[in-house]
């Protein structure tokens, strides 16, 4: 535990460095208004379409994904994204804890910007409290910057934000782009948005005639290289995943930021401020922190070390991908990895997954003849 002393100085030098960072801010913002288009407007005749994500507004898979729904001209579209990293959140929700929705600037669409999950994204903006209307016809969760096959799926929060969807009775989409460190660029997201767009269209219009299939979400693969994919593959969920490994690391080693984390809200604010790019993008998440700010200041004189408790500090890392034993070419990774889009269909329940297999296969072959 810090000194209290230390602990105030730290948090007066936060104090100064957002109240500076959000002058700067604001007048960015207010230029920025002035010469950006007009807010967006509502057209009660198009259908309403919901894209969240994992990885955040600043996401080139979101922001190609929006962009080419936008500039089709055929859809309201609204965004709801959390404001950090929350790939790897699974299907977890915020309780008891105040969530913040912040207006957030993408041409052409109505987006805000939740301190929460991406299902807490989900559910905020189809309770009706965030948006005006009630119910989208189809939310989009993506693009994700790497895949999500077989036992991935459990971990995902762009998965979750889709399975959330369906939970509340929309019909919904997730999509992830297979992404390999020094082979992929950040234009193949574009690319994937081409390749997929027409099975985007072609749900949102069966939606509208109540013939897309109920009961389960599709769950999209896109190969590494989008442009050269053998097409749309109807596909199973695998129990492919990659192992876990718990590296045990000493306190001099912990990464920078982690161990101040452990003294409450000023410590997560240091480490955001490490990691942001500009001081624009820092001051807009200590602004969106600044309740951690008070909670900081009993706990420099409440809190006292304890010479008998043993702190031990962990990192986990997954490795070592695992294969199945069992050779099946419509698992979603074998396809994915032979270069299909592969596309699973996935349910809140086990008991009918032979139906809407069969009635994902009946749906992907009326509206994408050829593909398998």
């Amino acid at each position: 535990m810090m000194p209290p002393g230390f602990v105030s100085n730290l948090q007066e030098v936060l104090l100064n460095r957002k109240g500076d960072s959000n002058s700067n801010s604001n007048a960015e913002q207010e230029q920025s208004s002035s010469e950006n288009s007009e807010p967006v407007e509502f057209d009660a005749s198009k259908p309403i379409v919901l894209v969240t994500n994992g990885d955040g507004v600043d996401s080139p898979g979101l922001t190609h994904l929006v962009e080419a729904l936008v500039q089709q001209g055929l859809y309201n579209v609204h965004v709801c994204v959390p404001q950090s990293d929350k790939s790897v959140s699974g299907h977890s929700v915020t309780l008891r804890e105040t969530i913040e929705a912040a207006s957030a600037k993408i041409n052409g669409a109505t987006a805000f910007e939740i301190s929460g999950t991406p299902v807490d994204c989900v559910s905020l903006a189809l309770s009706g409290a965030l948006f005006s209307w009630s119910k989208p016809m189809l939310v989009i969760s993506g693009i994700n910057r790497g895949s999500n096959c077989g036992h991935h799926m459990f971990y995902s929060g762009v998965v979750a934000g889709a399975r959330e969807a369906l939970l509340s009775g929309v019909p919904a989409l997730s999509m992830s782009l297979n992404w390999k460190k020094d082979e992929s660029q950040e234009n193949d997201f574009k690319d994937a948005v081409s390749v997929c767009l027409p099975l985007i269209n072609a749900a949102i219009r069966d939606v509208e005639k109540g013939t897309f299939p109920k009961s389960c979400f599709l769950n999209i693969e896109i190969p590494t290289s989008p442009l050269n994919s053998k097409g749309f593959k109807l596909t199973k969920q695998s129990i492919w995943r990659s192992t876990p490994n718990w590296l045990a690391i000493s306190s001099s080693r912990y990464p920078t930021g982690h161990f101040l984390a452990n003294q409450g809200g000023l410590g997560l604010q240091f480490a955001q401020l490490g990691r942001d790019a500009s001081a624009a993008g820092a001051a807009r998440r200590l602004a969106t922190q600044k309740k951690n700010l008070e909670i900081i200041e009993s706990m420099g004189s409440a809190g006292k070390s304890d010479p008998n408790r043993v702190k031990k500090y962990f990192r986990l890392e997954f490795s070592d991908n695992q294969q199945e034993e069992e050779i099946d070419e419509d698992l979603d990774y074998r396809a994915l990895e032979s270069g299909y889009v592969a596309v699973t269909p996935l349910s809140l329940s086990p008991h009918i997954e032979t139906d809407i297999q069969m009635a994902a296969s009946d749906w992907i072959s009326a509206v994408l003849p050829g593909e398998q």
